[in-house]
């Protein structure tokens, strides 16, 4: 066999067996057993990460995200937190208002009351009700709005109507200006007048009772019901009948006592430091 005949049979088989191994892929194709390279890996189960995660775009005219779904919106745990927080506060300011008016409690003198001789509510302590702070508004419609929600008024100073949740009693009471309806909710000296006409009040000036008459410390709006009931007493003789308020009254008695100089009896002292105790 000459060296041309062997080269033309050598390039013919190398032909056959190419192509042999050509029609031999694509049959394997076609049976799904060679997948081609863009499905060769499975598909990943997991989010994308990095610069190939895609970017999710609202559509024109579809919701916005909502409170719950936006990534700064406070989660249950940071709700609670707040709340938690907030509460401590509270009871933090609670402890050293309780402390302060135990300690200005110590310092008062303690001594007995006064003859009440000479006692003139309007002479002593001023016509009812004065404007001591110079607002433009009496003291009544100055705590009557203080104190009630919902007001409507009449001008800018004069309280039509309100609602008063009383803090003597936790009762809601609906205000109404009139002549049969505008007692339901009455103005209580927490340190009644008398009292402190009986305890030191005698000694000062004429300004000052009116300050002190007329002072929003002193002051609260109240059921008619408990003004009446407690009159010119102390805290020996008579306490709001909710008890979760008589930790704020006592110190407010207090608190009054202390920036006017004036003293108190015996058994007001004991029944005042009984109930700071608990405080």
């Amino acid at each position: 066999m000459t060296s041309r005949r062997r080269r033309t049979r050598t390039r013919l088989t190398s032909v056959l067996v190419v192509l042999a191994l050509a029609v031999g892929g694509y049959a394997l194709h076609t049976a799904g057993i060679i997948a081609p390279d863009a499905e060769a890996a499975p598909a990943s189960t997991s989010a994308p990460t990095g610069t190939d995660a895609p970017t999710i775009e609202t559509e024109p005219g579809a919701p916005g995200t909502t409170r719950a779904s936006r990534t700064d919106a406070p989660s249950a745990t940071t709700a609670t937190t707040a709340t938690n927080a907030t509460t401590a506060t509270d009871a933090d300011t609670d402890a050293a208002t309780a402390a302060t008016a135990r300690a200005e409690l110590a310092a008062l003198p303690v001594k007995g009351k006064a003859p009440a001789t000479g006692y003139d509510r309007v002479g002593d302590f001023g016509t009812a009700w004065l404007d001591v702070d110079r607002n433009g508004c009496d003291t009544r419609n100055d705590v009557l709005a203080r104190d009630l929600s919902a007001i409507t008024r009449q001008g800018p100073c004069r309280v039509l109507t309100g609602t008063l949740v009383s803090p003597y009693t936790g009762a809601t009471i609906g205000f109404v200006r009139g002549e049969t309806t505008s007692t339901l909710v009455q103005i209580d000296h927490v340190v009644a007048l008398e009292n402190a006409w009986r305890t030191g009040a005698q000694q000062l000036s004429q300004r000052e009772r009116e300050s002190l008459a007329n002072d929003p410390a002193n002051l609260f709006a109240v059921d008619q019901h408990s003004n009446a009931q407690k009159r010119s007493g102390d805290a020996a003789t008579w306490l709001p009948a909710d008890k979760s308020f008589r930790c704020t009254y006592i110190e407010h008695q207090v608190a009054v006592k202390t920036k006017y100089r004036l003293w108190v009896a015996p058994a007001e002292h004991d029944a005042m430091a009984r109930i700071l105790r608990t405080c």
